[in-house]
């Protein structure tokens, strides 16, 4: 090797050396810094370290203690330069008070004040924690809480600390604070307390007394339609025939499918650690005098997947739920509220078409897999589909309504019918049937319009598809199984229909 570049060889060797020995110093010294006993050696307030170890963080259930940095820097993950920056803010500004302040003229109370623990806990790090928000043991009021912070977290500015000020300090004669007061001052709607007049076969908003829950209902006008598809429908499949003139009675539909704003009233009224037997819920879907149902039992995680709730179709929950849900309804109103029958579903989505969707387009022309490139402006207009739903869900508003006046009736979450299933189900059907129902009896329930991961093939108005129990289920952590929750089933919802009241009159 020539002098020359053995000698820079050597000189790089020691950049590189003393490099490693400098990120490894800076590395022990931020944990170092970071250390319990290194906050407490800055604190002018006694206090302060006395009351951390008589709070919950240091005295958890688990036997695992909280340390300082956990709560009041922010998590790596939301990246080095913020962590490093508010270490530094924070170290800086305990070493200046140790060495100018005069503790006995410092306002110990305003420390414990909310206004001054949001300057010095970060939420992030609380979420980093605690990332199932619903443990067992977790109170009604708890769940409720949780629930709504899901929900409105990032929209209204809400924080743990609002509620949980003790847990990091303990706080003689503190108690717990509900977020109820919170959540009226944030959502301005108003909550109910009469129901809807329905005098006539129109369009109304269904008013739940009590909740803030409103739901708009669309007058489904009878007719004839042909339910299912002729093998020459590109992408028919065997279960969608043979294609069969049925007729269907008017009835009032969902605009749209129900939302987690609607199930969450629902769910905040009948929660339950018990529940009403699936028989009995099953053996009362066509009785509207039926007796009070519990609810829901937590959801395990978080039920929306992190894509928001609000007016996005609520998801994951089992048939069993909906359809309780669908009793709570017909509770509350009087009126009689379902899931819809297979061909009150279908006949809604054609919206008087017969066509593979309810507007002009090939289901060949919009498929991805053999059509790269093709101009899905059309089907993006009325479909959340594979080619435009983002991977996720969407609200409302993403889509145009089909000719009867309801939104995503196609696309967005599959929509459980009444029906079970049977892949023959058709063949039983007559000509000119008024009301055809499916089995009497089955193992899965009927799931329609296909969902935000479906290619064009599968969001097609004849479009059939089932739910799969056993195997949604494996992924639920719980034991025994909920049978209200799918755990991460995320492309599965409802909408409900209104039986026609008996004043009302239909042309």
């Amino acid at each position: 090797m020539a002098k020359g570049k053995g000698k820079y060889w050597i000189i790089g060797l020691m950049g590189f050396i003393i490099g490693v020995l400098l990120v490894a110093a800076f590395d022990t010294t931020m944990n170092t810094t970071s250390s319990n006993e290194y906050c407490m050696s800055c604190h002018t307030h006694e206090q302060a370290d006395l009351d951390w170890k008589k709070s919950p963080h240091y005295l958890s259930h688990s036997g695992v203690m909280t340390d300082c940095a956990a709560c009041h820097l922010p998590p790596k993950e939301d990246g080095l330069l913020k962590y490093y920056m508010a270490k530094s803010k924070m170290g800086a500004k305990d070493l200046w008070a140790k060495m100018t302040q005069d503790t006995d003229k410092i306002d110990w109370e305003s420390k414990r004040s909310l206004e001054n623990a949001r300057k010095i806990v970060y939420n992030s790090s609380c979420e980093k924690c605690h990332v199932n928000l619903y443990p067992e043991g977790i109170s009604d009021d708890g769940i409720t809480a949780h629930l709504y912070y899901d929900d409105n977290a990032k929209k209204f500015g809400l924080d743990c600390i609002s509620c949980h000020l003790n847990v990091g300090h303990y706080m003689p004669g503190y108690e717990h604070k509900r977020l109820e007061g919170k959540v009226i001052e944030a959502d301005n709607s108003p909550i109910y307390d009469t129901l809807a007049q329905v005098n006539s076969f129109e369009n109304f908003t269904e008013t739940v007394p009590g909740t803030k829950a409103a739901i708009r209902m669309i007058a489904v006008p009878g007719g004839e339609f042909t339910i299912g598809s002729s093998d020459k429908e590109p992408f028919h499949s065997a279960d969608e025939g043979p294609a069969k003139k049925v007729k269907v009675s008017p009835f009032f539909m969902g605009e749209v499918e129900v939302t987690w704003r609607q199930f969450w009233a629902f769910y905040n009224e009948t929660m339950s650690e018990g529940r009403t037997p699936p028989e009995k819920i099953y053996a009362n879907n066509n009785r509207p005098d039926v007796d009070a149902v519990s609810g829901p039992t937590p959801p395990f995680g978080f039920p929306d997947q992190g894509w928001g709730m609000g007016d996005r179709p609520a998801i994951t929950m089992t048939h069993y739920a909906a359809t309780t849900f669908c009793q709570w309804l017909s509770l509350k109103t009087g009126r009689h509220y379902r899931l819809p029958t297979e061909a009150e579903w279908e006949y809604a989505a054609r919206g008087g078409t017969e066509t593979p969707y309810f507007f002009e387009g090939n289901p060949k022309k919009y498929y991805s897999k053999r059509s790269r490139g093709a101009d899905t402006t059309m089907i993006g207009r009325y479909i959340v589909f594979s080619g435009n739903s983002s991977g996720k869900t969407q609200e409302p508003g993403f889509v145009k309504a089909n000719p009867f006046g309801l939104k995503n009736m196609l696309g967005n979450v599959m929509e459980y019918c009444s029906d079970w299933y049977a892949e023959d189900a058709y063949t039983k059907i007559k000509d000119g049937e008024l009301d055809p129902k499916g089995p009497q009896s089955g193992t899965e329930h009927v799931v329609r319009g296909g969902s935000y991961a479906d290619n064009a093939s599968m969001v097609r108005s004849a479009s059939r598809n089932h739910t799969e129990h056993d195997k949604w289920l494996k992924t639920d952590p719980q034991n025994p199984k909920s049978i209200w929750w799918y755990s991460d089933i995320k492309g599965v919802g409802f909408r409900v229909v209104c039986d026609v009241p008996e004043n009302v009159k239909v042309n």
